[in-house]
């Protein structure tokens, strides 16, 4: 079995479980501009794609750019302050990322999440762990494009060819097919599993212990 020495993870629905606070500053957002609401299981059908196409999908489809910028802002300022209401780790990630970190793995995270929300996320649940997050920001195209993934690997002083890539969805495999990244698909995150098995991903993982076998 081939081994790697560095795996860049996707975030939301892979290390974390943000759909409650996600969901939350959604229909704060809508709520505070008089827009119906959604369903938590409506709001994790939306996510993937960052936080302003997750505004977009939530609002009615006549709402104009100037509107959803003013409601999109509404969000993020909510969400900043609400970040980890209801948001954890998934059974099993702190001990992975932790046995990994001393292993001496070099760990990163890839993801669409908008770079403060990702920079606070990293500061309360990885801070000891995983130095480098890197989110959606102005100037980096967002994944499935590859600018996040290999400027990663340019932080960390990683090689593609034994680095490992780590996502829940349809995007996270995209990504990483389109950075020449071996990948591993987890089945606890967002995406249905069905999706998931449209892919050639190593293994879908079953469990975070299922990755340990990857690392020496």
């Amino acid at each position: 079995m081939k081994k790697y020495n560095a795996v860049l993870f996707d975030l939301d629905g892979t290390l974390l479980n943000t759909i409650g606070d996600l969901a939350g500053a959604v229909n704060h957002a809508l709520r505070t501009f008089g827009y119906p609401e959604h369903s938590v299981e409506e709001v994790t059908t939306m996510v993937g794609n960052g936080i302003r196409k997750l505004v977009e999908r939530a609002l009615p489809s006549d709402v104009d750019e100037q509107k959803l910028d003013e409601v999109l802002a509404c969000f993020v300022e909510y969400y900043i302050a609400h970040v980890a209401v209801k948001t954890d780790y998934y059974p099993g990630i702190r001990e992975l990322v932790k046995i990994l970190h001393d292993k001496g793995v070099k760990l990163a995270i890839v993801s669409n999440k908008f770079q403060a929300g990702c920079d606070e996320l990293r500061e309360r649940f990885f801070a000891d762990t995983i130095m480098v997050a890197l989110g959606d920001e102005k100037g980096r195209t967002r994944k499935p494009a590859t600018d996040a993934p290999f400027l990663a690997l340019q932080e960390l002083g990683a090689e593609r060819q034994a680095t490992l890539y780590v996502g829940d969805s349809q995007v996270d495999a995209q990504t990483a097919e389109n950075a020449g990244l071996d990948y591993v698909l987890v089945s606890w995150g967002f995406c249905p599993r069905a999706d998931l098995e449209k892919w050639n991903p190593v293994e879908i993982a079953e469990n975070p212990a299922d990755l340990l076998k990857y690392f020496s």
